[in-house]
This record gives structure tokens, C-alpha cells and sequence, in this order.
């Protein structure tokens, strides 16, 4: 564990730890408020993440953008970040493996941050962080503790993509995480 952020960003430029650097434009390390009270994490870098090395910059990106900025937050802060740093072959889900390979940096990152709330975006955020025993149908719209972090998983933004009724239970979702802030 780095107890310092360049040396835990340093130690994942030049990862190897699974099949994932082969393909990499970019490591997608993490962007925000490094001392945020709410992060959210979401599954793994897409083509646009790749190229900018940047989390949620394509098109679930900006809608998470937009729902920011209708809950009144910045995406300055907060801190976000994903279950791998670099990108699965079309935009796949990570496989087991390099979930695993890529956890201890993202339990660093929860370290250095510090959250009071961790906003699990979708499934693989989900499952990798709380258990396998967790399904996010189910999961959704309800606080778990553990720890003493508070965690509220929701919908992925990029199923919102596919499906729009899935937006009025996210936006639902985040307005209780800024609720309990206050």
C-alpha cells in the first residue's frame, strides 16, 4: 500500500499485472477531489477513457455530467474511478483475473480518499467491492455500510444508455447520496 498518490499512480503506469496493458492507450487512473466525501467507482476505462486516460468521458460520461450539474455537485468534487484501470477489448466486462489484479490500487485509492460515501456504478462495481453475493437489480437505491463507509449502488450510466427508464431511479439514487451529505 502507498500512502502518497504519485507513488500509487507510479506504481500503475507501468502495470503488468494482467492481459489488460497489452491494449492500452492509456492507464486510467482516477480524477476528482482527492479528499472528496462521496466517490464513485465504476466498472472499466471505454475507447474514450483509453485515449484521454481519463474516467467517464464518453457518452455515459456526460450523462453523469449532467446529472452532477442538475444535483447541484461538481464533477471537481468528487472522486471517481473504476474496478480496472485499463481497458477491456470492447469494452467487455473485466474478467475475474484482472478485476483481482486491479483491486488492491482502487482499496489504495478508498485509502488516500477517504470517502464518507462510495457510490457503486452498475454490477462489476458492485460485485467487486461488496461480494459476488450481491446483484444490483436488487442492490439498487439501498444503503449498505460496511466498514464505516456508506455505499449506494445504482445503475451504470452506460445502461441508462440502453434503457431510459433506468434515469429516474439513478437520478433518484444520487439525490439520496447528496441528501444524506447534508
Amino acid at each position: 500500500m502507498y500512502d502518497n498518490w504519485e507513488e500509487l499512480e507510479q506504481s500503475i503506469i507501468n502495470c503488468k499485472k494482467c492481459k489488460l496493458y497489452q491494449n492500452r492507450t492509456n492507464i486510467v487512473f482516477g480524477t476528482g477531489n482527492k479528499n472528496a466525501d462521496i466517490m464513485f467507482i465504476g466498472e472499466g476505462p471505454g475507447a474514450d477513457e483509453d485515449k484521454e486516460g481519463e474516467p467517464f468521458v464518453g457518452k455515459a460520461g456526460k450523462l453523469m455530467n449532467e446529472a452532477f450539474k442538475g444535483l447541484g455537485i461538481k464533477r471537481e468534487e468528487v472522486y471517481i474511478a473504476n474496478i480496472v484501470k485499463c481497458r477491456p477489448p470492447s469494452n467487455r466486462v473485466p474478467e475475474e483475473d484482472e478485476a483481482v489484479a486491479c483491486l488492491n490500487y482502487l482499496r489504495n485509492q478508498v485509502i488516500l480518499v477517504k470517502p464518507k460515501i462510495i457510490v457503486l456504478l452498475g454490477s462489476t462495481a458492485l460485485k467487486n467491492i461488496l461480494g459476488k453475493e450481491y446483484g444490483i437489480t436488487n442492490a439498487r437505491g439501498k444503503w449498505i455500510e460496511k466498514k464505516g463507509i456508506m455505499y449506494m449502488p445504482t445503475w451504470h450510466p452506460a445502461a441508462l444508455l440502453r434503457d431510459e427508464n433506468k434515469k429516474i431511479e439513478f437520478w433518484k439514487d444520487l439525490k439520496e447520496v447528496v441528501n444524506k451529505l447534508k
